[in-house]
């Protein structure tokens, strides 16, 4: 996951709250968009929650799409495996 900021007004309040709170520039970002949210009414834990959802959802999805185009033009899931050894071919 990449975030570029090309802001040097942001990069400086960034520098400015990592050396406030001794802790990282994204930690800081991270704390500030959190009270940023919170303030207009959203629950981060709720969000986050909310986002890994949706992204089990997505993953899903994909898996099935990705089955079907594997599985074309087998007619019986006997086809997938060998008679004699019993593994997949």
């Amino acid at each position: 996951m990449a975030l570029n900021i090309k802001n040097e007004r942001v990069h400086a309040l960034a520098r400015e709250a990592a050396r406030m709170t001794g802790g990282s520039q994204t930690s800081a970002i991270e704390q500030a968009l959190e009270l940023l949210l919170r303030e207009h009414g959203v629950d981060a834990t709720s969000f986050e929650r909310i986002n890994r959802l949706e992204r089990m959802l997505m993953m899903g999805d994909r898996f099935r799409r990705e089955e079907r185009r594997s599985v074309r033009g087998v007619s019986s899931v006997d086809e997938l495996y060998d008679a004699t050894t019993g593994l997949p071919r």
